[in-house]
């Protein structure tokens, strides 16, 4: 029997936890466990560890469930945290039977890194992965496969309570979720840049990697939303967006180095990212040094408002 859950918790901002490293190169998880109680504490109620900003196809299985161990630890029971699964069958088999002992609440199944996929094989997948574990589950569109298609008919199963959904075609995702009738909770994957724009077409929630570093700003941005205030909302990305912008350049490949650097800023070093993860030169490190002091500035007098209103 699948594990009940409430489908509207997900109707929020979504943690993409940096992983923390020792100096070893092993997982750090008293770092992992404090970051997330610091983030828990400024608000955030949805925990993605070990996914794709925490470095998942860096990550051995074990790894994972330790880091969604440390998380669940770092959150308390209070968090909806979903531990991601993906690459080979046997990896994320192994993380589906483990996950709900670790403390998630449910899986996320992770784009797949494949050359060759079709929707028959990646419902097989899915399928095979789903009846080893009680959890719910969340897919993670970021191609062409999953389809559309197959995607409306696992919304059909009531295991599946969402869609994170990163193809960044905002009228093929309206009109998805309206063929699909509110069956299941639609989020957008592709963060900042883009969430104004999915919440308006019907997706309530959305991934942060940005929140590592400014956790109260993207909560505002999307209370801003959720709210109708969109003209506070627009404000609010814009401070954000230097962020998201510098990740993404040269194919995404800055998106881990860049918060991990911006991390280590606030006093919290959790080591670079893996190889092949993109190291920083000197000149790209002032770069960001740059684009992040209006941000934290932001950030810090965020929380002291909110300190003083007692929030």
């Amino acid at each position: 029997m699948t594990t009940t859950f409430d489908r509207t918790r997900l109707r929020d901002v979504h943690l993409v936890p940096l992983t923390a490293y020792r100096s070893d190169g092993g997982l750090d998880t008293e770092k992992q466990r404090e970051h997330v109680n610091r983030m828990f504490l400024a608000g955030l109620k949805v925990f993605l560890p070990a996914a794709g900003t925490s470095e998942f196809h860096n990550l051995s299985a074990v790894e994972v469930l330790e880091i969604v161990r440390a998380t669940r630890q770092g959150t308390g029971p209070h968090a909806a945290i979903f531990a991601p699964v993906g690459l080979q069958i046997g990896h994320a088999l192994e993380i589906a039977r483990g996950a709900a002992d670790a403390g998630a609440d449910g899986l996320m199944f992770m784009p797949f890194a494949h050359p060759y996929l079709s929707d028959a094989g990646i419902a097989d997948y899915y399928q095979s992965v789903m009846e080893a574990s009680d959890l719910p589950v969340m897919m993670y569109k970021k191609d062409a496969l999953p389809s559309d298609e197959l995607l409306l008919t696992l919304t059909n199963d009531p295991r599946v309570v969402g869609i994170k959904y990163a193809v960044n075609n905002i009228h093929q995702f309206r009109q998805t979720v309206l063929r699909d009738g509110g069956k299941t909770e639609w989020l957008c994957g592709s963060a900042e840049r883009f969430a104004p724009f999915f919440m308006l077409a019907g997706a309530p929630g959305y991934t942060t990697g940005a929140g590592n570093l400014c956790p109260r700003l993207t909560l505002a941005m999307h209370q801003a939303f959720s709210a109708g205030e969109y003209a506070e909302g627009m404000r609010i990305q814009e401070l954000i967006l230097p962020i998201e912008n510098y990740r993404a350049r040269e194919g995404d490949s800055f998106n881990i180095s860049m918060l991990k650097h911006g991390l280590k800023r606030t006093g919290f070093d959790f080591g670079p990212p893996r190889p092949p993860g993109r190291a920083l030169t000197q000149a790209e490190e002032a770069e960001i040094d740059a684009l992040l002091d209006p941000i934290l500035s932001a950030e810090q007098r965020l929380s002291s408002e909110m300190l003083i209103a007692g929030l």
